[in-house]
């Protein structure tokens, strides 16, 4: 029997996700909201996260906690004075300053589109090397995406 697929409060799905990644590398967790497409679509794609066990750099994504206790999923685009100021891949405003307290789990790998893409595959390349420098020019992109779609 296939199990049925649900749908849960960010804060009742917490403490699961937090006990889960003291024991495992790869929870799994569907993408809701839209601030990641490109990449990332809403209810089609999963990410895969663990806990951070390296310094986190430019372009990773990662899963943390707003002050006002929203859950975030957000790609990092500068590290300044230990702090990560972090953007959607279909934003164009930065968030500044989340503190390293705030970040729950890195994300290692990503079901897209039902193919696993992990570091290395062109399309995470592409996202986590190039893209992360289109920020400022973000709405000129999507204003002529928009115009062909």
């Amino acid at each position: 029997m296939i199990a049925e697929r649900q749908t849960l409060a960010a804060e009742a799905l917490m403490p699961k996700i937090l006990a889960l990644l003291e024991v495992s590398d790869a929870v799994p967790l569907v993408v809701t909201g839209n601030s990641m497409v490109p990449f990332l679509k809403d209810q089609r794609d999963t990410v895969y996260l663990s806990k951070p066990v390296q310094p986190l750099k430019r372009g990773d994504i990662i899963f943390y906690q707003r002050d006002n206790g929203q859950y975030i999923l957000h790609r990092i685009c500068k590290i300044k004075d230990g702090r990560y100021f972090l953007v959607g891949d279909a934003q164009h405003g930065v968030e500044p300053n989340i503190r390293p307290d705030q970040i729950i789990a890195l994300v290692n790998a990503v079901r897209r589109k039902g193919k696993l893409i992990k570091p290395g595959d062109i399309a995470w390349e592409f996202y986590e090397h190039f893209w992360i420098h289109t920020v400022s020019v973000r709405p000129a992109i999507f204003k002529i995406y928009s115009i062909f779609h």
